[in-house]
This record gives C-alpha cells, sequence and structure tokens, in this order.
C-alpha cells in the first residue's frame, strides 16, 4: 500500500524537493510531510513496514515527543522522516502539491512556494542556500502567499521569518 492508497495527505520536502525547485545537491534522507498527527501513527507503523521501512527509535516515545518517525529501508540505507503535521498552513500546503511522476506512480512534491517556506523556517545555512537556489530557479513565484504564511509563522513564533527572508531576496538582487 502507498501513501495515496492509504488516504493519509503527504507532500514530499526537504532536500529532495530541492531537486525538483533549486539547485540539486547531495541529500541523504527523504522527507515527508504527513497531514495527519500523532493520533494516527498506528497506522503510520503499519503502513511503513508494508512498503519495507522500520522505524529508528522507539516511536511512541520519540514521534509523540517531536512528531518526527525516523524510518530506514530495510534492504538499503535509504532514510525516511515522516513528519505528522496538520496545521492550517500544512493543510493549504498539501492542496498546492506538484505531481511528478516516478516510474509510472505520480509523487506529491511540495511547491516551490512552500518549500521556501520550510526551508526559511528552519534557518540553518544549508536551508538558506537552498531558498536562494529555489528563488533564482523560480522566478515567478507567489510573494505574497509566502509573505503572508511566513508572517502568520513569525506571529505564533516569535521569530522574524519575514525578514530572513526579505534580507535573502536582497542578496540576489
Amino acid at each position: 500500500m502507498a501513501l495515496d492508497a492509504s488516504g493519509i495527505p503527504y507532500m514530499i520536502i526537504g532536500g529532495q524537493a530541492v531537486l525538483l525547485h533549486g539547485e540539486p545537491r547531495l541529500t541523504r534522507d527523504i522527507d515527508i510531510t504527513l497531514g495527519i498527527t500523532t493520533e494516527k501513527l498506528d497506522l503510520v507503523l503499519a503502513l511503513i513496514g508494508e512498503i519495507g521501512l522500520k522505524p529508528l527509535v522507539e516511536p511512541n516515545d520519540f514521534t509523540l515527543q517531536t512528531m518526527v518517525l525516523p524510518c530506514q529501508h530495510f534492504e538499503s540505507p535509504i532514510r525516511v522522516d515522516f513528519i505528522f503535521s496538520f496545521s492550517p498552513y500544512e493543510r493549504q500546503a498539501m492542496e498546492r502539491v506538484c505531481l511528478v511522476e516516478m516510474e509510472g506512480v505520480k509523487v506529491k512534491f511540495a511547491s516551490a512556494e512552500d518549500l521556501l517556506i520550510h526551508k526559511v523556517f528552519a534557518g540553518r545555512p544549508r536551508d538558506m542556500e537552498d531558498v536562494k537556489s529555489i528563488l533564482i530557479k523560480n522566478p515567478g513565484m507567489d510573494f505574497p502567499y509566502i509573505r503572508k504564511w511566513l508572517n502568520e509563522l513569525s506571529e505564533a513564533t516569535g521569530e522574524l521569518f519575514g525578514s530572513r527572508f526579505e534580507s535573502v531576496l536582497k542578496e540576489i538582487s
């Protein structure tokens, strides 16, 4: 059973999405945001076993505390991190996914705008480099949408995500 067949909304974010929307770079894992809360952890645990993944942590402790379920493929070093979330922003982002056909399967990637929002939110140096490459590769982005959500995230957390974004925009101008 695949994520789509399970009815769980999802989108690929992180380095794999940067390969689509930014400058290709090495990434060691696949980050997948799930449009559900940890209340459905048992469903996800059943699903990951069906698709050949095993948890790297004790899910009922780590995942309930961090909202992240790190997994690894049984037969390879491929790591997949599932991030549980069901905020109004995540719901909207999952409605805006980009479908990419891979070996006959349509895979849901975060839109360029939503990937940029995730990267600004994370704020690490590598993420901010990704923001630059996303902006350069996608000049026609929906800036009002980006600013709206960065401002809402700023209000909710007290961090200045909008200012972080604007300073990157100035750097590449």
